[in-house]
């Protein structure tokens, strides 16, 4: 038997002909030229990235960690995953580059793989978002850097504005959204159960998925359906409970494909809503179309918050609204990536520009026990132009739609 001391700590492992990636190589050449032009501008030496957004960005591996740690180390010569042995050959049928499989024969072996790429004692560049208090003390342990500096925010904004091809993925993903959103309608009717209407429009966007893009990955894809008191919050989870007539119904479709997610959200009712539900209902879809109108190249989006806002304030609505009124979309999840840069929020000074994809989705939340109670929402997502944006979202939001017989 081959003694731990003699296995490797880290090595290649090639096996197998490579996957097609989402984008081609020249796609991700490009992403690359940008991360090493922020190093540059940094003076930097290499960057070991260790989110799953931004080594799918730059390698189009996605990985699952399930408590192992993974890594991008990019050169001014080299890009390369450092994966765990247990994924096998697959990272490396799955990434643009190279990649290096650690083994867990002795702990840290990531870290010596990592290491090995970048040379120790070299200016790095860093995740400050992501790497945890102890995975840094690893790296001032393993890598020794001179020096040392946080470069998500920058990353970040280069993924914000997205490339033709990104585009192109993301119309697919509110294509397949909509699909979702119709066999979600479809399956509505009294004493249907929840999660019953969530298989529906999940199956239905897994088929379409694996019909359009034939050589990908498959997984994450989800919905979330809601009703009654169960709408109250935009992440609520998917319960057994029964819909009954009179219900506010929120339906939730997200596509995952390659790691990029797309979203359609609508409010409905099984049976003609109250008058109270009926107002407040009304209402946010005037906030959605008065931020849909709002959408182009220059609009700042803290402005487009004020704006929102005082629409709301002016019906007594305001305290009401629950998060920001949209967000960037591109690599992102339910469970990683965000780019907080983009977001229709107070805070938030970004200005719009040609490329960046953005949504629109007010919500106004009524707490059980008052007129109108439940949650309300609605979800579009936009394409900034040249001179305007182009909502790329078909499914039909608002009462002359989305009231279903009880």
């Amino acid at each position: 038997m081959t003694h731990p001391s003699s296995r490797p700590d880290f090595f290649a492992f090639p096996n197998g002909p490579s996957a097609t990636l989402p984008f081609a190589a020249e796609e991700y050449e490009t992403r690359l030229a940008g991360l090493r032009a922020i190093l540059a501008d940094a003076g930097l030496d290499a960057a070991l990235l260790t989110s799953m957004q931004a080594i799918a960005y730059y390698s189009g591996f996605l990985y699952c960690s399930f408590g192992r740690p993974y890594g991008l180390v990019v050169t001014a010569e080299a890009s390369t995953v450092i994966a765990a042995n247990i994924d096998a050959g697959q990272p490396g049928r799955r990434c643009h580059g190279e990649a290096l499989t650690y083994t867990d024969w002795q702990r840290d072996n990531f870290w010596r793989a990592a290491a090995s790429r970048t040379g120790t004692g070299r200016r790095i560049g860093i995740e400050g978002d992501h790497l945890t208090l102890q995975a840094r003390a690893k790296l001032d342990s393993f890598l020794a850097p001179s020096a040392s500096a946080d470069i998500a925010p920058a990353i970040m904004a280069q993924r914000m504005v997205k490339s033709p091809a990104e585009i192109a993925l993301i119309r697919e993903g509110t294509r397949v959204a909509d699909l979702g959103g119709a066999a979600i309608r479809d399956a509505i009717r009294p004493g249907a159960r929840e999660i019953d209407i969530a298989m529906a429009g999940r199956d239905a966007m897994e088929r379409a998925i694996a019909e359009a893009f034939p050589e990908a990955e498959y997984r994450d894809t989800w919905v979330w359906f809601q009703s009654g008191l169960n709408t109250d919050g935009a992440h609520n989870p998917v319960t057994a409970r029964a819909l009954r007539p009179g219900d506010i119904l929120s339906l939730n479709a997200f596509p995952m494909i390659s790691g990029y997610y797309t979203a359609l959200e609508r409010t409905l009712f099984l049976g003609e809503p109250d008058a109270a539900s009926l107002r407040i209902w009304e209402a946010n879809v005037a906030t959605h179309e008065l931020g849909l109108s709002l959408i182009r190249p220059g609009a700042r989006c803290s402005e487009i918050t004020e704006t929102l806002n005082a629409f709301l304030a002016e019906r007594g609505l305001l305290e009401y609204r629950t998060f920001g009124y949209g967000h960037s979309f591109g690599i992102l999840s339910h469970y990683y990536g965000r780019e907080a840069g983009l977001e229709l929020r107070e805070d938030i000074d970004t200005v719009l520009e040609p490329g960046m994809v953005v949504s629109i989705e007010p919500m106004l939340t009524i707490p059980e026990g008052q007129p109108g109670a439940g949650g309300y929402r609605e979800h579009d997502i936009l394409v900034v132009g040249e001179t305007g944006a182009e909502n790329i979202t078909g499914f039909p939001f608002g009462p002359a739609h989305n009231i279903l017989p009880a």
